[in-house]
């Protein structure tokens, strides 16, 4: 099971929008760590069992494949305020995810529906999660 935090297990366009997000925050006065990058199936089944079939709040909607997590496209993240994370402040996570916005990445903080992810930025490059399935790639 491969669940990674390493910017070096993302694309390398996505790779480079993290760096520039990380050091957009920390220009900004954020302090901010990468908590997840690549994922592969059998990791994203685990996530998406916690709170349903395992213990534990359910974190995503995202089954295996349904991610793009799964495909080198995405990353969660966490601001770090005196040495821990503010999970509860809405406010600082709201801002940087209109700061990832502002990089061209798309933030789940603005999805609708019963789950938004205010912690997730993901580059599609314009593909589906059903394109991606099929074996398209970004430019």
């Amino acid at each position: 099971m491969i669940s990674s935090r390493s910017l070096d297990d993302l694309n390398p366009h996505v790779k480079d929008l993290a760096q520039q997000f990380v050091a957009k925050a920390a220009g900004q006065g954020v302090d901010v760590i990468i908590t997840s990058t690549y994922r592969d199936d059998e990791a994203q089944l685990a996530l998406y069992q916690q709170g349903r079939s395992m213990p534990g709040a359910i974190v995503t909607n995202a089954k295996p494949g349904e991610s793009y997590h799964n495909y080198h496209l995405a990353f969660d993240f966490a601001p770090v305020v005196n040495g821990k994370i503010p999970w509860a402040d809405s406010a600082v996570f709201t801002r940087l995810g209109i700061l990832g916005e502002s990089l061209g990445l798309e933030w789940a903080g603005r999805w609708t529906g019963s789950l938004r992810e205010m912690a997730h930025l993901q580059w599609t490059d314009g593909l589906t999660l059903a394109q991606l399935q099929s074996g398209e790639v970004p430019a």
